[in-house]
């Protein structure tokens, strides 16, 4: 498979959002037994979707963009197919998506990791702020943040 190929943009058709909700629900909501439709929240409107893609659409990663201010913007639902983790897409989205933030006037980008990512996060640039929540009384979340300069 070659990793070098693969673009990050935005979905646009609705068989594009499809396979793209369709990557965040694998990841993020099937190993924990929750229902597709799940993957979903009442913010999906208004954010910024990216994911990483190869030249037959295959989806390797997805990430959503939303705005909790004019100058704090978050990262939420980051996913990466378990076959493509560690080949540096997640980082590639995070780019993209911090390039939108910035391009907005966003000052800072938060998000809330999965205690398994923490230490990708912190790659990137993001520090711990607190412990946060335990999500479905089983992964622990920290709110990290990262000023965007």
């Amino acid at each position: 498979m070659n990793f070098n190929s693969i673009k990050i943009n935005e979905p646009q058709s609705p068989e594009e959002f499809e396979a793209y909700y369709l990557l965040r629900y694998k990841v993020l909501r099937k190993p924990w037994n929750k229902p597709l439709g799940s993957e979903k929240d009442e913010m999906e409107e208004t954010g910024i979707h990216a994911w990483a893609t190869d030249e037959t659409n295959l989806v390797f990663g997805v990430c959503r963009l939303q705005f909790n201010s004019t100058e704090e913007a978050q990262l939420r639902f980051m996913g990466v197919a378990e076959f493509a983790q560690g080949k540096g897409i997640g980082k590639k989205l995070i780019d993209y998506l911090e390039g939108k933030a910035k391009e907005k006037g966003a000052k800072k980008m938060i998000l809330q990791s999965r205690e398994n990512a923490v230490p990708f996060y912190l790659k990137c640039g993001y520090s711990v702020v607190e412990k946060s929540f335990l999500m479905w009384g089983e992964i622990q979340h920290y709110l990290m943040e990262k000023e965007l300069v």
